[in-house]
């Protein structure tokens, strides 16, 4: 398993996202080991669909962000970057206030890919979606 870098921090993320759709969404990481990454984000009206419930792009962009952060901190001494190649989605529930958060963790973490899993949970801990994502590492 890749280690974590280590200018790769909680408040290295926070930074790096200043200004871009995971500010706006209001993502905060919490938690950053080896192996995953924990990120949340508080459930507003702006973030919900026409119909009142959350919407799914929300829930995509928080766990998008949670696994990519999570792949950033592990990419290999040798690579540059990384960017997604395939993405899966299964939607279990909803919410609609309170705070979700996104559990990343790794499956594979090779050199010229990294496989993580993501899954959403409302503020009960129940799983309202599961998320799979395959990255190719730039070098």
């Amino acid at each position: 398993m890749s280690k974590l870098r280590p200018n790769c921090t909680i408040e290295t993320l926070s930074e790096r996202q200043r200004g871009t759709l995971p500010d706006l969404l209001g993502v905060r990481v919490i938690a950053l080991e080896e192996g995953s990454l924990i990120a949340e984000l508080a459930v507003r009206k702006e973030l919900l669909a026409p119909n009142g419930f959350l919407h799914a792009a929300t829930v995509i962009g928080l766990a998008d962000t949670a696994r990519g952060y999570a792949c950033l901190a592990h990419l290999p001494e040798t690579a540059r970057s990384f960017t997604t190649i395939e993405l899966k989605s299964n939607f279990l529930g909803t919410c609609v206030e309170g705070t979700i958060r996104a559990l990343a963790k790794g499956v594979h973490l090779g050199r010229t890919t990294q496989v993580w899993d993501a899954t959403v949970v409302d503020p009960n801990g129940k799983t309202i979606a599961l998320f799979r994502c395959t990255q190719m590492v730039l070098a």
